[in-house]
C-alpha cells in the first residue's frame, strides 16, 4: 500500500536526519505529514509540520507544505534538524543495574523504557547516555556508538554486553556474527501455541505497508536471514508464555517471527498485540485483559540469558536475570485466571 524506502541517516556535518520514501503503486491520496507519521519511528506531527515550515519538505524535488497529498510514484524526501552531535553523547547521571563487570567488558540489565542509543526523538536518557557518565573512553563500534556491541528495543527488557576496550569490541562483534553468543528471551505471547518447540526460519526485512514494522518474507531473496528456536514454557489458556532462543538478532525478530507464526506478543502495540486477540466476549473478560494491560504497558518480552566467550580469557560466560516485576506480576494474573476458568 505505501512505500519503499533508505534507510535513515544521520549526516554529523550537517545536523540533519535524512528520510527518503517512494510511494507505492497503491498509495491513496494522503496528507504528507500523515505519510511520514506512518514512516518515521517518533515522528511528531509539530515535528514535521516544522519541518515543512522550514523547507525541508520534497516530493519529486519540489518543496511541499504539510498538506501536500502524497500520491502513487511520488518521491518524498524529509529532513529533521538535529541536536549536535556532541549533545547526543552527553553523559548523564543514570544509574545503571551492572551484572558484572571486569577490564574488558560490562554486563548490565536494561530496564523497560529505556531506549539503548540515542536518535530521532530520544536524545537523552539512553543506555548511551549513561554509560558515557560511568565509564570513560569506552570504544566506538562502528556506527560511532561508545561501548554497543548489540542492542535490544527500548520497551525490551533485559541483558546487554557493552566493551570496554577495543579488544574486547571486535572479539565481541566477531561472536554476534559467528552467531556463537547465547541469547534467550522470555515471552508472553497471544493464543496457545500447537507445538512444544520448534524452529522459526523467515527472512525478516521491513513491512512495505508499515516500514515502522518487520515481516517475514518466506520465499525469495528479500530481507535478511533470520532464525528462533522457540519452546513452551508454560500454557495459560488464551495466552501462552515461551522461551525464545536467538540463532541471530535481526530488528524486531522475536516480534515479528511470533506473530508470523500466529501468536503476536502480548501487548506488542507495534504488531497490534494491544488488541484481545484470543479469548471470549464476556465483558468480565475484556475487563480482565484491560488490567493485565494497565500492569504490563508494554511488549511480554524479557531478555533473559547471555552468554559469550570472554575476550581475554577465552572462558565462557554466561548470565541470567530476573523477569522484572510488570510482566512477572502479568503472567501471575494470567496463571490465576486459568485456574479459574
Amino acid at each position: 500500500m505505501m512505500a519503499d524506502s533508505e534507510a535513515s541517516e544521520l549526516s554529523q556535518d550537517e545536523l540533519f536526519e535524512h528520510y527518503r520514501f517512494e510511494a507505492s503503486k497503491g498509495q491513496e491520496p494522503l496528507r504528507v505529514d500523515k505519510f511520514l507519521m506512518n514512516f518515521i519511528e517518533n515522528a511528531t506531527r509539530n515535528k514535521i509540520q516544522q519541518a515543512a515550515k522550514q523547507g525541508h519538505i520534497w516530493v519529486n524535488g519540489t518543496q511541499v507544505k504539510q498538506n501536500y497529498r502524497v500520491k502513487a510514484g511520488d518521491e518524498v524526501k524529509v529532513l529533521f534538524e538535529h541536536p549536535p552531535y556532541e549533545f547526543l553523547l552527553t553523559p548523564e547521571d543514570i544509574p545503571l543495574d551492572i551484572v558484572f563487570e571486569d577490564d574488558q567488558v560490562l554486563v548490565v540489565n536494561k530496564p523497560a523504557g529505556m531506549v539503548v542509543h540515542p536518535g530521532h526523538g530520544n536524545y537523552s536518557g539512553t543506555l548511551i547516555n549513561a554509560l558515557v557518565h560511568h565509564f570513560k573512553d569506552l570504544p566506538n563500534n562502528s556506527s560511532g556508538r561508545p561501548g554497543l556491541v548489540h542492542r535490544i528495543d527500548k520497551d525490551t527488557s533485559g541483558l546487554l554486553v557493552v566493551a570496554k576496550t577495543n579488544v574486547a569490541m571486535a572479539h565481541l562483534a566477531q561472536q554476534f556474527f559467528e552467531k556463537s553468543t547465547e541469547r534467550e528471551y522470555i515471552a508472553l505471547v497471544w493464543g496457545n501455541v500447537s507445538d512444544d518447540e520448534g524452529t522459526i526460519t523467515g527472512r525478516l526485512g521491513r513491512n512495505p505497508k508499515n516500514r515502522l514494522q518487520m515481516m517475514v518474507f518466506p520465499d525469495g531473496d528479500h530481507g535478511k536471514e533470520a532464525i528462533t528456536h522457540y519452546m513452551v514454557l508454560q500454557r495459560l489458556g488464551y495466552v501462552t508464555l515461551v522461551s525464545c532462543k536467538l540463532e541471530t538478532g535481526r530488528t524486531h525478530q522475536i516480534r515479528a517471527h511470533m506473530k508470523y507464526l500466529g501468536h503476536t506478543l502480548f501487548n506488542d502495540g507495534r504488531y497490534g498485540g494491544d488488541k484481545i486477540l484470543k479469548g471470549t466476549t464476556f465483558t468480565k473478560y475484556k475487563q480482565f485483559v484491560e488490567n493485565c494491560f494497565k500492569i504490563l504497558p508494554r511488549q511480554a518480552l524479557h531478555a533473559k540469558t547471555l552468554g559469550f566467550v570472554h575476550p581475554i580469557t577465552g572462558k565462557k560466560l554466561q548470565f541470567n536475570s530476573e523477569i522484572p516485576a510488570d510482566m512477572a506480576n502479568c503472567i501471575e494474573k494470567w496463571s490465576n485466571y486459568t485456574k479459574h476458568v
